[in-house]
């Protein structure tokens, strides 16, 4: 079953999944957190979402690094969002 059909994601929810992976600080259990989708199931959906080498250079980045795997993180990083983003709860976003 397609990641997109199984957590039934739209174009938004996908949109905002496939930015918050591309974002260095965070972490894959943010997006699980927000959406479900583990950090196995964000690979997938970027492979299909994304050009092959886009992909293939998001993948090289992403691969062991600290801010994205909360468990590898120091104390210093302890929140998973930006202090300038706008406060998102659970899918839904806040009004703009």
């Amino acid at each position: 079953m397609d990641v997109i059909e199984k957590h039934n994601l739209d174009e938004r929810a996908i949109d905002r999944i496939v930015e918050m992976a591309w974002e260095d600080r965070t972490p894959f259990e943010a997006i699980k957190f927000q959406f479900g989708v583990s950090e196995k199931e964000v690979i997938q959906l970027m492979k299909n979402q994304m050009k092959l080498k886009s992909w293939k250079m998001w993948r090289t980045r992403v691969q062991g690094r600290k801010t994205k795997h909360a468990f590898l993180r120091t104390d210093e990083v302890g929140r998973f969002k930006c202090t300038m983003q706008r406060q998102i709860t659970s899918n839904k976003i806040s009004k703009r």
